[in-house]
């Protein structure tokens, strides 16, 4: 039985923002786009080139919170469907809560606390996780901002908690020399909450238009004055936090968004270059020109290897984004699996963590996290600043490319082998991530064998990471044999590291000149 929660108090509502008049700010924003050095054109946005601290970095975390993980029901569209009836959250809603116009999802904020959120505390799990970067969610559908807006006065520095904990958490990554983002779901708030006009409910009161609007139905193209919002909001979150990742959900492909998305994406490209910063846009579907912007797909997988970096986001649970109870989890031994597929084919990772309200990161995350971490404090080797090799793995067991197919676990054999390489000063290196440990005590790599010829020179030393030493190896026409019986492999099997005989000068001449 749930304890009944307090509703909104109206009287304790700060006033509403007036953001009728965008005539000041847009000018400031086309005054950035026109000083360079991109312009809002799909032709200079191309020139942009995705940074090397991202394509090194190949791991950050995600961060869904918000009021919706107060009902901690289904998912974190619990905004959305507590307002369509017929959907489990509306009956779960009345049953529990009560009528939607009695009770609406505004009621939800002063249950929204997070009395124990220590910033420091989160990205110190983070850094245990062997995270690059951090993008929390700015704002989520249900129109509330995490962060301290002034064209808002439903966000987290004045409601619920009462502080900025979005710029908490950034000043905190900072400090731990992590790399800030911030991520944007706004553009589907045009329709997000339009269940709620079909029956008696909050939704319909004027007195909570500015958070539940415009509520429009999804048929229709958004209007100017909302395009406007959605770019200044955003350029808000740009000057006032400066990410140096802005990742967008998807419905901006809407046509209706396309000169906005351009001048986005030229104000921040120009923002940066006045910083002194290197930055990367996630877009999903189409909604950038190839190469403007890095392509990201959402709980998804390549099926080959592409010459520009992407990203993947998913989860840690397969159930949600945001805190329910009762999340299935997957372990660590599937996430390292899906980051090593992912770097092998030229790939970030961008893993999901789900607060929950009062502030606290989930234990089971917690522990999923730190184990990803152990693994890559002995295998990092094989996946930090490396770059894909001639072939991506090898292997019997397939794996679903696209989007939503992280599902299911995998299972997968001590075959399965994921590749990745390295130049640097001690040579160069190819590393063969077996998915699963051999039975026998053998690790065979098939593609690293005399007869195919992918390695290109003959191997100088072979290791298996986080074990000193040489390992004893035999290199035969049908694959290199590494003997690993007796060495630990945790949540994966081994990593072998092949050292290859250096480039002769002259070959290294050529190939400099290339």
């Amino acid at each position: 039985m749930h304890e009944p929660l307090t509703p909104l108090d109206p009287t304790t509502l700060p006033d509403p923002v007036d953001v009728s008049d965008n005539t000041a700010a847009l000018a400031a924003v086309d005054a950035v786009v026109r000083q360079g050095p991109y312009d809002a054109t799909w032709e200079s946005l191309q020139q942009y080139r995705a940074p090397l601290w991202y394509q090194d970095a190949k791991f950050g975390i995600f961060i869904h919170w918000g009021v919706f993980s107060v009902p901690a029901f289904r998912n974190e569209w619990y905004s959305r469907d507590m307002y369509r009836q017929g959907t489990p959250e509306f009956e779960h809603h009345v049953a529990t809560h009560g009528a939607q116009d009695a009770f609406g999802y505004k009621d939800f904020i002063p249950s929204f606390t997070m009395e124990h959120f220590d910033a420091a505390e989160w990205v110190r799990v983070f850094r245990e996780a062997g995270a690059q970067f951090v993008v929390p969610v700015a704002e989520h559908h249900d129109g509330f901002a995490m962060y301290d807006t002034a064209r808002s006065r439903w966000n987290a520095a004045q409601l619920g908690p009462q502080r900025d904990v979005f710029g908490e958490l950034l000043v905190a990554a900072d400090a731990a020399w992590m790399v800030r983002g911030a991520s944007s779901h706004r553009a589907e708030h045009w329709f997000f909450m339009n269940g709620g006009t079909k029956f008696p409910s909050d939704v319909l009161d004027p007195a909570y238009a500015d958070l539940y609007g415009p509520a429009q139905r999804e048929e229709t193209a958004p209007n100017e004055r909302f395009l406007e919002d959605w770019l200044l909001r955003t350029v808000e979150l740009i000057d006032a936090y400066r990410p140096q990742v802005l990742w967008f959900d998807w419905w901006i492909e809407q046509p209706a968004f396309q000169p906005y998305v351009r001048t986005l994406a030229a104000y921040y490209y120009n923002r940066a270059a006045e910083w002194g910063r290197e930055v990367v846009i996630n877009y999903k579907w189409g909604t950038f020109a190839p190469g403007s912007a890095v392509y990201d797909i959402e709980r998804g997988a390549m099926g080959s290897t592409p010459e520009m970096v992407w990203q993947n986001d998913t989860a840690i649970a397969k159930t949600a984004w945001s805190w329910i109870e009762g999340h299935d989890y997957k372990s660590v031994r599937d996430l390292v699996a899906e980051l090593i597929d992912v770097v092998a084919k030229n790939g970030v990772l961008l893993l999901n963590t789900g607060p929950k309200p009062d502030g606290t990161l989930p234990e089971d995350e917690v522990r999923i996290l730190r184990g990803i971490g152990t693994w890559l404090a002995r295998n990092g080797e094989a996946v930090y600043g490396t770059r894909p090799w001639t072939i991506s793995g090898e292997g019997p067991t397939t794996h679903p490319a696209g989007s939503f197919v992280d599902a299911e676990s995998v299972a997968y054999t001590a075959e399965d082998v994921r590749f990745t390489t390295r130049h640097d000063v001690t040579g160069d290196a190819v590393y063969a991530t077996l998915l699963a440990d051999p039975t026998d005590g053998q690790a065979r790599i098939r593609a690293f064998g005399s007869a195919t010829g992918l390695l290109g020179r003959p191997i100088r030393s072979v290791a298996v990471l986080g074990h000193d030493g040489e390992a004893q190896w035999e290199q035969r026409p049908d694959g290199l044999v590494v003997t690993v019986d007796g060495i630990a492999s945790v949540d994966s099997g081994p990593v072998v590291r092949v050292r290859l005989e250096p480039v002769v000068e002259a070959e290294r001449t050529d190939f400099l000149h290339q």
